[in-house]
C-alpha cells in the first residue's frame, strides 16, 4: 500500500516555500515564517471551503425535536445565543428530512428568507413540519422550521444535510481537514500567495500551478451519481398559459 505524502501544515508551508523560491533544498523555515503562513494557509482553506461543492465537508446532522420550538441554534459550545446543536457554523443546509418512529422519511421544503417573511404565522401554531430556513449569522446559523413541531411530531427526528466547517490547522503538527489529494493544490495556492516579490517567472509559475491544480480538483469533486435539473413548480401550480 501506498504511502501518503504529510499532509500536515508544516508540511505544506515548508513545500510551499520551496516552490515560492524562499527557501532551498535541506533549509527549514524559522518561527515567524511558520508563524504567518500558518495563518495565511488558513485564509485559504476559509476561503476554498465556500467555493464549489466540497462533498468532503457534507454531513448529515440530527436537530432533535422540541414541542413548539421552531427556531433551532447551530453554534459552538459557549457562544451566544446558547445552540440547540453544538458544533461550528455550517456553511450551508442543504436539505432535511423528518424521520418518523416508523423509520419512513419525509423530505422537507427548502425555502428563502422571502417565503419565510411571507409566512402568515410563524408563532403560536404547530403540528407537522413540511420547510425549514437557514438563516444565517456571523458564528452560528439559526435553523427555522414551519410549522413548529407538535407533541406527535416532537417524537420524530429531523435529519438535515448540511456543508460544515473545515477547521483550519491551529498547529503545525495537524492535518489540515481537506483530503490527501487537495494537498498539492493546498501547497501550491500557499506558494502562490506568498511569493509576492519573487522573480517575475517564478511568481508565474505559481500561479499557474495554483489555478490548474485548484480547478483540476474542483472539477473532480461532483457526485458520482448524474445530476438532473428540473422546474420549481410550487408556484405555478395555478397558472394557466394564454395564446
Amino acid at each position: 500500500m501506498a504511502t501518503p505524502v504529510s499532509n500536515t501544515a508544516y508540511g505544506i508551508i515548508n513545500d510551499a516555500m520551496v516552490d515560492a523560491g524562499l527557501m532551498g533544498e535541506g533549509q527549514r523555515p524559522n518561527s515567524d515564517q511558520l508563524a504567518t503562513y500558518l495563518r495565511r494557509l488558513s485564509d485559504i482553506i476559509y476561503l476554498w471551503q465556500t467555493q464549489g461543492l466540497k462533498l468532503f465537508l457534507q454531513e448529515e446532522v440530527n436537530v432533535p425535536l422540541v414541542t413548539n420550538q421552531s427556531n433551532y441554534v447551530l453554534g459552538p459550545s459557549g457562544s451566544t445565543p446558547t445552540p440547540d446543536v453544538i458544533m461550528e457554523r455550517p456553511g450551508q443546509v442543504l436539505m432535511g428530512y423528518v424521520l418518523n418512529t416508523s423509520n419512513i422519511r419525509r423530505p422537507l421544503v427548502l425555502i428563502s428568507r422571502y417565503d419565510w417573511e411571507r409566512l402568515s404565522q410563524i408563532v403560536g401554531n404547530s403540528g407537522t413540519i413540511n420547510s425549514f430556513f437557514a438563516d444565517k449569522q456571523d458564528t452560528y446559523v439559526n435553523l427555522h422550521v414551519w410549522p413548529a413541531p407538535d407533541a406527535t411530531e416532537a417524537a420524530n427526528s429531523a435529519y438535515f444535510l448540511m456543508r460544515t466547517q473545515a477547521a483550519a490547522p491551529i498547529s503545525l503538527t495537524a492535518q489540515t481537514s481537506f483530503p490527501q489529494e487537495w494537498r498539492i493544490a493546498l501547497r501550491w495556492g500557499l506558494a502562490d500567495d506568498i511569493c509576492t516579490g519573487q522573480p517575475s517567472e517564478i511568481m508565474a509559475r505559481c500561479n499557474q500551478k495554483a489555478v490548474a491544480y485548484r480547478q483540476a480538483l474542483e472539477d473532480y469533486d461532483v457526485e458520482d451519481a448524474d445530476t438532473r435539473l428540473q422546474m420549481d413548480i410550487r408556484f405555478y401550480t395555478n397558472t394557466r398559459s394564454f395564446i
